[in-house]
């Protein structure tokens, strides 16, 4: 377990004594299914630990609060499970329409005994219709692997009146732009675009939120 803390630690990362447990929990198991199941090209345990488990939880600083937040068009896990664990005062939906996704997550909340997670099969567009999850989410967050204005379009509808949405991206000024000009549309602006590292490698955080 010490391995996962050092490392927690060297992003300026503090977690108790529980949370080192679970992550260390989940770093076996993940391994154990990626040995087994394609899941991930990255099978060497300090990447794991850098590249999915850190790179999910940059995002701590801005979760001070008990909001409900909303994965839509998860990357498998990330950054959702992460999140619940080192964020037990929220309440996470993961949204996904893929079944072989699902079934993957719902194994690893039950292994890892997460409670203040829980997932949501099916489209986007079909369960933002639904009272259940239309405008009920204070923060929309993806690991954006696909082309930000249909994240956006997909995300838009769960999203409470004031708040705002956070994805994860590699650094790209052209999209970044384009973006801006997209959401102005939509009466949305970017806050902020806040980068990071992780093992040298620059990544950012887009805030968006409603204009004014």
């Amino acid at each position: 377990m010490n391995n996962i803390e050092d490392i927690f630690k060297k992003y300026e990362i503090d977690l108790d004594s529980s949370q080192i447990e679970i992550f260390g929990k989940f770093l076996k198991l993940f391994l154990e299914k990626n040995s087994h199941v394609n899941l991930s090209a990255i099978r060497d345990e300090e990447w794991v630990i850098e590249k999915h488990f850190i790179d999910s939880v940059m995002l701590n600083a801005d979760l001070d609060f008990s909001w409900k937040i909303l994965d839509i068009w998860t990357w498998w896990w990330f950054p959702w499970i992460p999140l619940a664990i080192t964020n037990p005062q929220s309440e996470f939906v993961l949204m996904d329409s893929t079944r072989k996704k699902i079934d993957a997550v719902n194994y690893f909340i039950q292994e890892l005994g997460i409670t203040n997670a829980r997932w949501v099969w099916g489209r986007a567009e079909d369960l933002a219709k639904n009272d259940e999850y239309k405008k009920q989410f204070d923060l929309v967050v993806s690991r954006a692997t696909a082309y930000l204005p249909q994240i956006f379009e997909w995300a838009l509808p769960f999203l409470k009146k004031w708040w705002m949405m956070v994805f994860y991206k590699q650094k790209n000024e052209s999209e970044i732009q384009d973006w801006a000009l997209y959401i102005e549309r939509k009466w949305f602006k970017i806050l902020e675009v806040r980068n990071y590292f992780i093992q040298g490698q620059e990544r950012i955080f887009i805030f968006i939120g409603r204009r004014g």
